[in-house]
């Protein structure tokens, strides 16, 4: 058993160091070929961060484990919306923009109604099996494609510029390569570990997925938000979270359902509508008390709902 969490942690540790790496390389490499810098970050940095929770579904759906797949997606939304997003507001009130407001939180609240739609065959078609299929997944990445759209016609209005770092070529590849390399042992060993210890402690591989994949996934946007959150940046501490969560469900579990269609197991209706839920939570916040900012007893509500909603995982086993 320790062996396996040992496991586990070495492969968050290489998964997220990957990441870090191939971001690094990739705007380097964007940089020389004179890409702007707000292009940089709306592609590759954005690409980038949301890397750990493709790979462990890549490999995820290589390996059949469609609990994982979904799982893993789910958590990670639930974490960065209540856990994240809770901290971050505890830390700095958290002003947002109009625009995210209005456009960015319904879109992800979007997102996470046509999952339950496209999920749920069993009761939509009356099919004896939930699965998302290809042609889901297609459905998904369009979308995702209508999302991008926007984020760059945004970008050109009042884009702020990512600061990207220039490296050697050579340093850049380097940094390329092994950031490509750390994503794809990373997503193996996390992978691997979570189905073991699962079969451990006899619990579901979606219970791994929902609490320490997810967790362990949304690291980077947590150390994002919180660094933003320090620096007194809230636009990023939250289009972070609002980005991650819609690039999670149309992009991640769009591609992964591509790759393999993927299982889904009606009791994790439960969760989509919890997403659905705090999302809408999230919205209300907005006008009440100072409009358009998460003040600090909200972001302790959130943090507190995470904390309970845990609680409620490990008791449904």
């Amino acid at each position: 058993m320790l062996l396996q969490f040992s496991i586990l942690i070495i492969g968050f540790v290489v998964l997220i160091k990957g990441a870090d790496w191939l971001v690094k390389g990739g705007s380097s490499i964007a940089k020389r070929f004179g890409i702007s810098s707000i292009v940089i970050g709306l592609t590759v940095v954005a690409f980038g961060t949301s890397a750990p929770e493709l790979l462990v579904n890549i490999m995820a759906s290589i390996n059949g484990s469609s609990e994982i797949v979904v799982g893993n997606v789910l958590g990670s939304n639930i974490a960065n919306t209540l856990l994240i997003l809770g901290v971050a507001a505890i830390i700095l009130p958290l002003a947002i923009r109009r625009g995210t407001v209005l456009i960015q939180v319904p879109l992800s609240l979007l997102a996470i109604v046509v999952l339950g739609v496209v999920a749920n065959d069993i009761l939509i078609d009356g099919d004896v099996a939930n699965f998302i299929t290809r042609i889901d997944g297609i459905i998904l990445l369009l979308f995702f494609a209508v999302f991008l759209y926007y984020t760059f016609s945004i970008a050109k209005v009042k884009g702020e510029p990512e600061k990207v770092l220039k490296y050697s070529l050579s340093k850049s590849i380097l940094f390329l390569l092994g950031g490509m390399v750390g994503l794809a042992f990373g997503g193996h060993f996390v992978v691997n570990s979570a189905v073991n210890i699962a079969k451990l402690f006899n619990v579901s591989e979606s219970l791994i997925a929902l609490t320490i994949i997810s967790i362990g996934t949304s690291l980077p946007e947590l150390a994002t938000s919180v660094v933003a959150a320090l620096k007194k940046n809230p636009d990023i501490a939250v289009g972070n979270v609002i980005g991650s969560n819609i690039f999670n469900i149309f992009w991640v579990l769009g591609f992964s359902a591509i790759i393999r269609p993927v299982v889904f197991i009606p009791i994790l209706n439960f969760d989509v509508l919890f997403v659905v839920f705090i999302t809408i939570l999230l919205f209300v916040y907005m006008f009440v008390g100072r409009r358009n900012v998460i003040q600090k007893w909200q972001g302790a509500s959130l943090a507190t709902l995470y904390v309970a909603y845990i609680v409620y995982l490990v008791m449904r086993g």
